[in-house]
């Protein structure tokens, strides 16, 4: 049997903080639960992370990262409107086939603002920071100016809101959308599980308790 490296193990346990997180939230989730779905021990993930909230930037980090790279992928030599349509098309194809990236874009909202509220601001910024990212390549790889690029990302996160809501397609809210967003993304939900608590918070519950590290 082939060892993974912690490199590898890593970006295993990532994986299953994504999927975790976005079920259950920052709250809700615990951390033996993503190294049970991992396979590793809690120990062992706390030697690859010094807390849970550290555990839940990478995960957010990576969700937004993978977002941003697949929309710049799906325009690749494009420009204007044709790469919004194949960004658009790319990120429906996103959240039909693996809606966790889209509830754990909403647990991160959720997560950034309650760390703001409670005075962690370089945790909230560091969410910004990323998602900022996402929103400065879309604007690069379209070429088009800020006032298109910002109606582009508002529409998206109005699907994120009507697909996380279960707006089912026909309702007036999908009006000036594509409604077949809402019918392919509920669908994919059916067969996931709901999204609980969206909650976050500054405790850990594992042996680095108490490590602070500190969106479409």
């Amino acid at each position: 049997m082939v060892r993974m490296s912690a490199q590898e193990r890593r970006e295993v346990v990532v994986r299953a903080a994504v999927v975790e997180f976005a079920r259950g939230g920052y709250r809700g989730t615990s951390t033996e639960t993503i190294a049970r779905r991992s396979g590793v021990s809690q120990p062992y993930l706390f030697r690859l992370f010094p807390g849970k909230q550290a555990l839940f930037l990478a995960a957010a980090t990576r969700c937004l990262a993978q977002i941003t790279e697949r929309l710049v992928g799906a325009a690749d030599g494009m420009s204007g409107e044709d790469a919004q349509r194949a960004m658009a098309n790319a990120y429906t194809r996103i959240i039909v086939k693996e809606p966790e990236n889209l509830l754990m874009q909403m647990q991160v909202y959720a997560a950034a603002a309650a760390a703001e509220a409670d005075g962690d601001h370089a945790f909230a910024e560091a969410v910004r920071a990323h998602w900022q990212e996402l929103w400065d390549a879309v604007h690069a790889t379209t070429g088009a100016d800020t006032a298109s690029t910002t109606t582009f990302v508002a529409r998206g996160m109005l699907v994120n809101a009507l697909v996380s809501l279960g707006f089912p397609a026909g309702h007036r809210a999908w009006d000036g959308l594509d409604p077949t967003v809402g019918i392919r993304a509920l669908h994919g939900f059916a067969d996931g599980a709901p999204a609980r608590e969206a909650g976050p918070g500054t405790h850990d519950d594992g042996p680095a308790g108490g490590d602070a590290a500190g969106p479409s």
